[in-house]
């Protein structure tokens, strides 16, 4: 399996699963994620599942801090219905991290570890996508700007050839590079930059 080389820049994250803990499944329940998980996940690469990625491990290091961020521990709220625009894509990424999801769900283990019900879609009063710490309730809203990573300009005229099937190798070629470079740029070049993902602290 051959990613791009910039993938494994990217800053991955650790995470403290209880649940596969006690099942065996990771020593300690520490359990280390990286943007090539989301990608398997996803099926591809893309803006939208780079900046669902970025937005979802910020939102965990502003919830956690120095501490290791629970998984199972969090609640999930996008401001977008599940069948509006990529509010499907951007939770399944955050899922892949937080362990939060919907009515299907893992449903516990002895009254404990369930996963149900943490994933909620059409959430008013929120920018883009809230993540609430179960523990002590702390809450963060973000919201995500990927229109300050533009695309390439060149993108305008090769994407309707790909699309029509009319571009020739070098074109789909050139145009699976710039679509990647876009998501490095997000991951990596504009990572830390203070508006792509807009922070703000609920409680």
């Amino acid at each position: 399996m051959s990613f791009p080389e910039f993938f494994a820049r990217i800053p991955g994250i650790t995470l403290r699963d209880p649940l596969a803990e006690l099942l065996g499944a990771a020593e300690g329940g520490l359990i280390d994620y990286r943007f090539a998980d989301a990608v398997k996940l996803a099926g591809h690469s893309c803006p939208t599942v780079a900046g669902a990625w970025l937005m979802t491990v910020r939102a965990l290091q502003a919830l956690y801090g120095d501490e290791i961020p629970e998984r199972g521990n969090i609640v999930v709220a996008l401001h977008e219905d599940l069948d509006s625009g990529v509010a499907g894509v951007m939770a399944s990424i955050a899922t892949l991290l937080t362990g939060a999801t919907g009515d299907g769900g893992f449903k516990g283990l002895g009254g404990r570890y369930s996963r149900r019900n943490l994933l909620h879609f059409g959430v008013a009063g929120i920018a883009g996508m809230a993540f609430t710490r179960l523990d002590n309730n702390a809450a963060v809203d973000c919201k995500l700007r990927l229109d300050l990573v533009p695309a390439d300009p060149r993108m305008g005229s090769l994407l309707p050839a790909v699309v029509r099937g009319t571009a020739d190798e070098a074109e789909r070629k050139l145009f699976g590079e710039l679509w990647q470079d876009r998501v490095k740029r997000i991951l990596i070049d504009q990572a830390n930059h203070p508006e792509i993902v807009k922070i703000e602290r609920l409680r």
